[in-house]
């Protein structure tokens, strides 16, 4: 029987990374998930890379080519609900091998790893929202938070504004105004400065070291 493929989950968030090794499993003979510990230096070569983006630079940014020009990662994929066919464009330039939904159950996640492993370049998904999969994690999760406003949050959290908010999540300005007044409704605040320090008090500051590590 052949090892299991040896795969990176890469998230600056650890309840996403471990949310996404939750899912995997089950599927511990075929896939072997090698989280990223970010006290010990990453020195263990990887089948796939995963690159979660919530809260993250889109396909078009520089920690994809980080990712992607490191010669610990034999390829790497994006895990993501957008679907953007200049993002995939993107992606692909840059020498990425996968565009996976954050829709596929695990079952088809594990099959499109084991795909990228052999070889092939695989963009699983359909143009548009998706919902994600069942087990999957986000910070604010479990305060009633969707995954979109999870996201949202944590890059206001991250001190960005609205408009490098809309840049980062393909969403127009309004759209994210609309979703910031129902994060507020949600998480009961009055202020952008109330809700940073929600988010600093329910774990939406990220740890860069995940990507930082990753850099040759």
């Amino acid at each position: 029987m052949a090892d299991p493929i040896r795969v990176a989950l890469v998230n600056d968030y650890d309840v996403v990374v471990a949310g996404v090794a939750r899912m995997l499993d089950g599927y511990s003979d075929r896939v072997f998930v090698a989280e990223l510990d970010t006290n010990e230096p990453v020195e263990d070569v990887v089948d796939v890379v995963l690159y979660d983006n919530f809260a993250q630079p889109e396909a078009d940014r520089d920690e994809v080519d980080t990712l992607v020009a490191n010669p610990r990662a034999a390829c790497v994929a994006i895990y993501t609900w957008n679907f953007q066919p200049d993002l995939i464009q993107s992606a692909r330039s840059k020498g990425v091998h996968g565009y996976l939904s954050k829709a596929l159950p695990a079952r088809e996640l594990v099959t499109a790893i084991e795909r990228l492993h052999a070889g092939e370049v695989v963009v699983c998904g359909e143009p548009g929202r998706q919902r994600v999969a069942p087990g999957l994690e986000w910070p604010g999760r479990r305060e009633g938070l969707t995954d979109r406003e999870s996201e949202i949050l944590a890059l206001i959290t991250q001190g960005m504004s609205n408009a490098q908010v809309a840049s980062l999540t393909f969403l127009s300005p309004n759209t994210v105004k609309s979703y910031i007044r129902t994060i507020y409704r949600k998480i009961d605040v009055e202020s952008r400065t109330q809700a940073v320090l929600w988010g600093v008090r329910h774990g939406f500051t990220p740890d860069h070291h995940r990507i930082e590590r990753w850099r040759a």
